[in-house]
This record gives C-alpha cells, structure tokens and sequence, in this order.
C-alpha cells in the first residue's frame, strides 16, 4: 500500500526528457612553435601537438604527422619534390582532389577555395563536411620544386555534434600553418 502512495505521488511530477548529451571537450588554448625538423619546408603548429614520421606503408621522406595525444587527432602532411615536371604536379593535384572524394559518401556538402596565406602562397582549401574522418584537406605548390598536401584526421567516432568544437579548433590551427609556411632553398 505504501508503494502505491509512492507511485501515485510520483506521478504528479513535472517530468522533462533531457535531450541527449556530448561529453565536454577541453580544448588547448593556441599557442605555436616552429617547426626545428629537417624537411624542405617550415611552418609552425601547435604547442599542443607532436610531429611523428608517417610511418604508413609507402610513406616518403618529409611525410610526417602533427599529432594531437589529448585530441586523438593528426594533421598528415606529405611532400612531393616536383622536379620542374608539370605532368608530376598534375598528378598530384589530381591524387589530392581523388583523396578529398573518397569521404563523399558520407559528406554532405563539400567546398574548395583557393586561399593566399599571409607568406603570399596560394593553397586549395578543400572542406568536407559531414560524418567523414577528414573534414579538412589543402595543397600548396611553388609549381616547380615543391608541393605538400595536408589532412587533418579524426580517430575518435565521427558524429559531427560531439567533434565539432575539435574540428574548429583543428581548422585554425591549419590556417595557422598555412599562413607560416614556407619553402627552404
């Protein structure tokens, strides 16, 4: 009977479904370093990252990794020498445009611009958006020596809700790169 006045009492109270919930994610503040490695180009990144040699199967000198422990997280970036060849440099842009396309069927909208960094370097830009592991890629080229290609990388679940403050942060840390790059002679 005392179980019954419980159940009758509770049922006179407001009720709210709460809706469903992201853990919190505590970001870095931004802060950067230059990058001290021995590669053909230089920029600075993130205090809150590591560079790490790609060590993939097929990974080339000067390929390396700008990784975030805290935010399971990379920024790939891979070098290709051009060597005065615009059918190399074709290719390329065509590798970085064919990788970009492998995330469209689980994208709903993509864009590419064409963006100067502040070193007066032209870049293609190139955003996915969606439930993709990689929402932002970009290429560069001095379109005779050099050309570096980069993606960033997600390795945690890819519901958009719950990343999109690391995939904002991680895109002004690109665009910090991008306006500190630089080709060495």
């Amino acid at each position: 009977m005392i179980a019954g006045l419980l159940f009758l009492a509770g049922c006179n109270s407001d009720f709210t479904p709460k809706p469903k919930g992201f853990p919190r994610i505590d970001l870095p503040p931004h802060a950067y370093q230059p990058l001290t490695e021995d590669h053909p180009y230089t920029f600075e990144y993130s205090k809150a990252a590591v560079i790490k040699p790609d060590t993939f199967k097929g990974a080339e000198p000067h390929w390396i990794f700008v990784y975030y422990p805290d935010l399971q997280a990379n920024i790939q970036l891979t070098y290709k020498p051009v060597q005065g060849s615009k059918e190399r440099l074709r290719g390329f842009i065509s590798d970085a445009y064919l990788l970009a396309s492998k995330h469209q069927d689980k994208a709903f909208a993509s864009k590419d611009a064409m963006v100067k960094g502040r070193s007066g370097q032209n870049f293609v830009l190139l955003e996915i958006e969606g439930d993709v592991p990689s929402h932002m890629q970009f290429f560069t080229t001095d379109s005779t020596r050099h050309y570096l290609r980069g993606a960033v990388y997600l390795r945690t679940a890819t519901e958009n809700d719950s990343l999109l403050p690391v995939v904002d942060y991680l895109k002004k840390d690109v665009m910090h790169l991008i306006n500190t790059l630089r080709w060495k002679k």
